[in-house]
């Protein structure tokens, strides 16, 4: 049985000035459980839409999305998301953060913390327990997201363009560390990004989505063998690297072109 099933999903949205903004036509989309799947697309295309709407935040127009074989009705304990701006509690100590989600679910303090404990363990932060986000870089308090995420046990992992908001080393370092993760605990995972080489390094497939109205364009298998999280180097000296990012780049540069030319060709 799939994990995530997406049949014909189509949203729109009226903009402040009263227009219709068709955001997402007829999606068609399935993601096998275990699977790591990487979307990629031009801005606006509907990535975050689809996102959103698998985690139960937003509702849609027509179609439908079901999650280990139950329909999605709204937000439930067998989806986590992961945000670009890292969406920690301010006032909250690294172990407060990664123990809310528990703690809103009526865990017992002694379990969440154990479990809490061993998940900033994985993501690197043992020692910085007790710190708040504003005393951590903004790689450390996306690991804190990540835990956080993470405590919960969720069956599937939405991860909004999680590292956009860091430095490339630090991205990096952190794509190592969520690749890793993934391969301790087999989750399902849907990862939005704007970079060709991350959607390739990370994905078992790249999902790519047209321009506004966000369609399915193609869908990409990546041939590269796992694990892959101990040589990035070699994975991007590999052919299969080199020739799906080309690919990537042509068909987003298609798109791009396409775009300019449809817009000129209104305002004329």
């Amino acid at each position: 049985m799939p994990m995530i099933t997406i049949d014909k999903l189509t949203k729109t949205f009226t903009s402040l000035d009263g227009s219709t903004v068709h955001a997402l036509d007829s999606v068609d989309l399935t993601i096998g459980a275990g699977e790591f799947v990487t979307v990629l697309g031009p801005s606006g295309c509907g990535k975050t839409t689809m996102l959103k709407a698998i985690a139960g935040l937003i509702p849609w127009d027509g179609g439908d999305i079901e999650v280990a074989g139950e329909p999605v009705r709204g937000p439930g304990p067998d989806r986590a998301m992961v945000f670009q701006n890292f969406a920690l509690l301010p006032w909250a100590t690294v172990l407060k953060n990664v123990t809310f989600g528990l703690e809103m679910r009526h865990v017992p303090k002694r379990d969440r913390e154990g479990r809490a404990h061993e998940l900033i363990e994985m993501v690197g932060l043992k020692g910085f327990e007790n710190k708040r986000p504003a005393e951590l870089s903004g790689g450390m308090q996306q690991r804190v997201g990540i835990a956080r995420a993470l405590a919960v046990e969720p069956k599937v992992l939405l991860m909004d363009e999680p590292f956009g908001a860091v430095d490339e080393q630090t991205r990096r370092l952190l794509q190592e560390e969520l690749l890793g993760i993934w391969e301790r605990t087999e989750l399902t995972v849907v990862f939005i990004t704007h970079s060709m080489e991350e959607a390739v390094l990370l994905g078992d497939r790249v999902v790519l989505m047209s321009a506004r109205p966000g369609r399915i364009a193609e869908i990409i298998d990546v041939p590269i063998a796992r694990p892959r999280s101990r040589d990035f180097d070699a994975l991007e000296r590999s052919k299969e690297y080199v020739d799906i990012s080309a690919h990537l780049w042509n068909r987003l540069r298609s798109m791009h072109e396409e775009r300019s030319v449809a817009t000129r060709e209104h305002a004329l």
